[in-house]
């Protein structure tokens, strides 16, 4: 559970990120101390600690012995990341569910277009084994490479990597969802991930980069649905364009 404590330092980390990717404060200034974060933020220098040790992990920050805290030299530099800390409630995982649906529909598109034979026996081969699972570890895992096999088949290594920087970030909210429900309940989850991997299969297999793209959103609005239910919410179904199948392929 997130403590009051680790909220507050998400904020500053939030404040400093945007500032130093405004340009507010370059490479090379100095961050404020500690003590005058406190006074001006109103938090504890427990919190102001909390916050530069990420910064610091995140490579934003670096510490010289007896000057203080600098931003580090590549610090606006740095690549897309999202930290564990980020991913232990469900708003965290609905905000990065939300840009993976763009993500899962231009990787599926693509797919279409450019997979090979290989890459569809490897698809078929993880969705195979997420409708056989048995437990949450072993759905997740076949999940996660089926949607790395999407990705490998665009043809497009980019995809792929940050596929596998999304891959360890998204196992802990699946057990999120699955977390405290009956075997029963663990089976008919794998059988709906798999059909609706098989729509997404199937356009890919045929070479239609249109009902792919549109198996592939409606795949990840039914997840976004999923965990929305744990916290009450509830989303509009996605628009029906043309072109587009009303119905997956089972």
């Amino acid at each position: 559970m997130t403590t009051k404590a680790a909220t507050l330092a998400d904020d500053l980390v939030q404040q400093f990120e945007r500032r130093i990717a405004a340009g507010e404060m370059p490479p090379g200034s100095r961050f404020p101390t500690e003590k005058s974060v406190t006074d001006s933020a109103g938090v504890s220098r427990t919190v102001v600690r909390e916050a530069f040790a990420r910064l610091a992990a995140r490579g934003l920050l670096e510490s010289k012995q007896g000057s203080g805290a600098y931003v580090a030299a590549g610090a606006r530099y740095q690549a897309f990341q999202v930290t564990p800390e980020e991913m232990d409630g469900v708003d965290d995982v609905l905000k990065l569910l939300e840009m993976r649906m763009a993500l899962e529909a231009e990787m599926a598109d693509l797919a279409a277009r450019r997979r090979s034979d290989a890459d569809i026996a490897e698809m078929r081969l993880c969705n195979n084994r997420m409708r056989d699972s048995r437990d949450i570890d072993e759905a997740v895992t076949a999940d996660m490479a089926f949607h790395r096999a999407i990705a490998a088949a665009t043809r497009n290594d980019y995809y792929l990597r940050f596929m596998d920087f999304l891959g360890v970030r998204l196992v802990p909210p699946r057990r999120l969802y699955l977390r405290d429900r009956a075997d029963k309940e663990h089976r008919d989850y794998a059988r709906g991930i798999y059909r609706d991997h098989d729509a997404i299969l199937v356009a890919i297999e045929a070479g239609n980069p249109t009902r792919a793209r549109a198996a592939a959103r409606r795949h990840m609005h039914k997840s976004l649905d999923r965990h929305r239910d744990l916290q009450g919410q509830k989303d509009d179904p996605p628009p029906h364009n043309e072109g587009e199948d009303p119905e997956p392929h089972s």
